[in-house]
């Protein structure tokens, strides 16, 4: 299995009511891929955190093997909530590794 962990910053000139919006659209969109995306186990986007955080919203999810995962990253399905992820962040840290 491969675990696939993503943390982005949102955009600092958007304003909080845009911002949570954002965290909203950011989740359902992601969470909605599973079932739909081969191989993805596991998904889960966390956008609440303790002050002493420094990231917005954190992608959490679990995949068959590393070719599920590249097969996860040119998925349509996920290309269009990539789309939007990038229209609203900044900034976005990755890890993949395997368990």
């Amino acid at each position: 299995m491969v675990k696939h962990i993503i943390i982005w910053n949102l955009k600092q000139d958007m304003t909080e009511a845009e911002k949570q919006e954002a965290k909203g659209k950011i989740k359902a969109g992601l969470e909605g891929l599973k079932g739909v995306v081969p191989g993805l186990l596991e998904i889960t986007v966390h956008t609440e955190f303790l002050p002493s955080s420094n990231g917005d919203v954190m992608l959490d999810s679990t995949l068959t093997d590393a070719e599920a995962l590249a097969a996860y990253q040119v998925n349509p399905d996920h290309l269009k909530v990539a789309q939007y992820v990038r229209s609203v962040t900044e900034s976005r840290k990755c890890v993949d590794f395997e368990m």
